[in-house]
């Protein structure tokens, strides 16, 4: 690899993040329902009905699911808006 590889390579991976290799992960609980977490996910995250559902069994099946795919800026403000409902999520960089 010559040097000029070399300094590309981080710049590549710096135009990930800012482009948006984010992911918004909900987390399982035992406190919300069904409905409460569906409509939160259809209210919030823009999700239309079969996907808040599909999003919600997933969750609570394996414990968490990716909901939203992003720039970071858009997902913390989701995720903001999801924790004043009181659901845990977090938001991950993707490889």
């Amino acid at each position: 690899m010559t040097s000029r590889e070399t300094k590309k390579k981080p710049l590549k991976e710096k135009q990930k993040e800012v482009c948006g290799n984010y992911a918004l992960i909900l987390h399982n609980d035992d406190v919300h329902s069904f409905d409460y977490v569906i409509d939160a996910l259809i209210d919030i995250c823009d999700h239309d009905y079969e996907q808040a559902v599909q999003c919600t069994l997933i969750t609570h099946h394996k414990g968490s699911c990716d909901i939203r795919k992003g720039k970071f800026e858009i997902l913390k403000q989701m995720k903001d808006a999801l924790f004043q409902r009181e659901l845990s999520t977090t938001i991950d960089l993707q490889p």
